[in-house]
């Protein structure tokens, strides 16, 4: 008889990623605390321990999975900016099923590190109201891949067996979709140029 092997010990990255998938290929609205439980082969109360808020706290995490970014400084602030944006852009367009959470939770832990760090490399960088400027870029970035999910014809999934949604390439979208994308992004950055 084979040995069995030992399970794989529950942690919060394990959790986030299994609610993750659960997210994108049944529908946030079915990620529970039980269904969660169930994919990970643990009770759902074992899930309290990594996260002792619950379901609130779990929530917090997948949005902060999802819009904490880190991109390198370029040459430039609009360098900087533009790789900022496509790494968020790329973030987002990874998990669908999570960015009704991304638009409606407030940056908090790495996410808000994250956005802090952006601000001041573009603060560094020479541009002026910094703080301005990244709040228009992420509106902008979010707003974009909201309308770009749903013109993909993505919807919530219904049950488990529906496929989850999945970029048409990784890192990158439709070329008509990167177009408009690009061409929203320049705007934005000769906006913030002239401010």
């Amino acid at each position: 008889m084979p040995a069995k092997r030992p399970p794989i010990p529950l942690s919060r990255e394990r959790i986030i990623e299994a609610a993750l998938h659960i997210a994108d290929s049944q529908g946030l609205r079915r990620l529970t605390m039980r269904r969660l439980g169930d994919a990970l082969q643990v009770e759902a109360m074992a899930i309290y321990h990594h996260l002792p808020r619950g379901k609130d706290a779990l929530m917090d995490a997948l949005a902060e999975h999802v819009t904490t970014v880190h991109a390198e400084p370029g040459g430039s602030w609009q360098d900087s900016a533009r790789a900022w944006c496509r790494a968020s852009r790329a973030a987002l367009r990874e998990h669908p099923g999570v960015l009704a959470l991304a638009l409606t939770r407030p940056a908090k832990g790495r996410a808000a590190i994250a956005v802090r760090e952006q601000t001041d490399q573009l603060a560094d960088a020479g541009l002026a109201d910094a703080g301005r400027a990244v709040r228009a870029m992420r509106a902008y970035v979010f707003g974009a891949v909201a309308v770009e999910v749903q013109q993909s014809g993505w919807a919530e999934p219904a049950g488990e067996d529906d496929e989850p949604w999945r970029p048409p390439s990784r890192g990158g979208g439709s070329p008509a979709a990167d177009d408009d994308f690009e061409l929203g992004l320049n705007a934005l950055l000769a906006g913030l140029d002239g401010a």
